[in-house]
C-alpha cells in the first residue's frame, strides 16, 4: 500500500526539507507512542496538541420565535415562550455549570459573545472575564451580515465588539459570525476595527496567517465536527456519542501532531453545551485528553498572536 510519505519520496513532488521532516519523524515512530520532543517544532512550551474551546453567549440575543428544539409551527402574532424559556437555560444553568466545569480542569476557553446577549446579561458576561477566558465578539444579534452594505456591517460589528467592552472591560480581538457566514468585506472590516483574527474558516486543522488590507492576519479554524449545535442539538448525537466523537477525533490529531502543527477545537454553546449530560461528557474528555504528554488547552486571542508572530 503506497503512503502519501512514499508518494511523495517517489515522485519528487515534496521539497527536501520536507521530506526530511516526514521521514524523522517516522524513523520515531509517528503514532500512540511516537517521541513526544518532536512536537516542539510546532507549538511553544513543547506542546504537541493545542485543544481550544468555545464557548457561545448567545442566550438572551436570539430574535423571536428563534430556531428551537420545539416545532416551528406558531402562529404569526404569538410568542413562543416555551421557547424562551429554552434560550434562557443557556444563561442561567448552562455558562454557570460549564464555567465551574474549566476552573475544574484550570482550562481557559473563548466565549464568542452576541452583543444583545451580553447587554441583557451584563454581570454573567463580566464574570466570564474575571475567570480569566476570552471574551470574543459574535456580531450585534443574529443577523445575516452577509447580505449588509460595508457601512452596515461595519457598524453592526463595532456595536458588538462595544457592548462586549462596556460590560466586561476586554476588547475583543477576534470574531465569529453567525453561522460562520461572512461577507465579502468582512474581513477587511475586522482588520480595520483592530481585530487580530476570525474563526469562520473549516479549512485546516492548524492556525494560519493570510493577508488582509495588506496586513498579516491569524485565521484560528473553527469546527463543525466537534460542535453540539450540529450533532446535539441537530438531533444526530446523543452525549455519549459526542464524546466518542471527540476521542476519535483527538486520537488521531494526538498521533499527526508528530509530525505537523495540529490543533483541536470543540464549541459548545451556552444552553446545549452547558446541559448536566453534555458537561458529564466534557468532562470524561478532558480527563481522556490530559492524560497524554504534550496537551495544552489554549484560548484563541492566545493561539492568534502565537501564530502571528510565527509569521505562518
Amino acid at each position: 500500500m503506497t503512503t502519501r510519505r512514499n508518494f511523495l519520496k517517489n515522485t519528487g513532488v515534496a521539497g527536501a526539507a520536507g521530506l526530511l521532516l516526514v521521514q524523522g519523524a517516522a524513523a520515531r515512530g509517528v503514532g500512540a507512542h511516537a517521541d513526544r520532543e518532536v512536537g516542539k517544532k510546532f507549538w511553544p512550551e513543547g506542546a504537541r496538541l493545542v485543544i481550544s474551546v468555545s464557548m457561545q453567549f448567545e442566550a438572551g440575543g436570539q430574535p423571536a420565535n428563534a430556531e428551537s428544539p420545539f416545532p416551528q409551527n406558531m402562529q404569526a402574532g404569538y410568542r413562543d415562550l416555551p421557547a424562551e424559556t429554552w434560550y434562557a437555560y443557556g444563561y442561567e444553568e448552562g455558562i454557570p455549570r460549564m464555567l465551574d466545569l474549566w476552573d475544574k480542569f484550570g482550562i481557559k476557553v473563548t466565549s464568542h459573545m452576541v452583543g444583545e446577549a451580553v447587554l441583557k446579561n451584563p454581570a454573567l458576561a463580566k464574570e466570564i472575564v474575571l475567570r480569566g477566558h476570552e471574551a470574543a465578539a459574535h456580531g450585534m444579534r443574529w443577523s445575516t451580515q452577509y447580505a449588509m452594505s460595508r457601512e452596515e456591517e461595519k457598524k453592526f460589528i463595532d456595536d458588538g465588539v462595544q457592548a462586549v467592552k462596556h460590560a466586561t472591560g476586554a476588547t475583543p480581538v477576534g470574531y465569529n459570525a453567525n453561522w460562520l457566514r461572512r461577507g465579502e468585506n468582512t474581513l477587511a472590516i475586522l482588520q480595520e476595527l483592530g481585530f487580530r483574527y476570525h474563526i469562520d474558516d473549516l479549512s485546516r486543522d492548524e492556525p494560519f496567517v493570510t493577508t488582509v488590507n495588506g496586513k498579516p492576519f491569524a485565521v484560528v479554524p473553527y469546527t463543525i465536527r466537534c460542535n453540539d449545535i450540529l450533532l446535539v442539538e441537530g438531533k444526530n448525537f446523543s452525549a455519549d456519542q459526542f464524546l466518542n466523537q471527540l476521542k476519535l477525533e483527538f486520537d488521531q490529531l494526538y498521533d499527526e501532531a508528530a509530525v505537523k502543527r495540529r490543533q483541536m477545537s470543540i464549541s459548545f454553546h451556552d444552553r446545549i453545551g452547558g446541559s448536566p449530560a453534555m458537561v458529564a461528557a466534557a468532562k470524561q474528555f478532558f480527563q481522556y485528553a490530559l492524560k497524554q504528554k504534550g496537551v495544552v488547552f489554549k484560548r484563541k486571542d492566545e493561539i492568534a498572536k502565537w501564530i502571528l508572530a510565527e509569521g505562518k
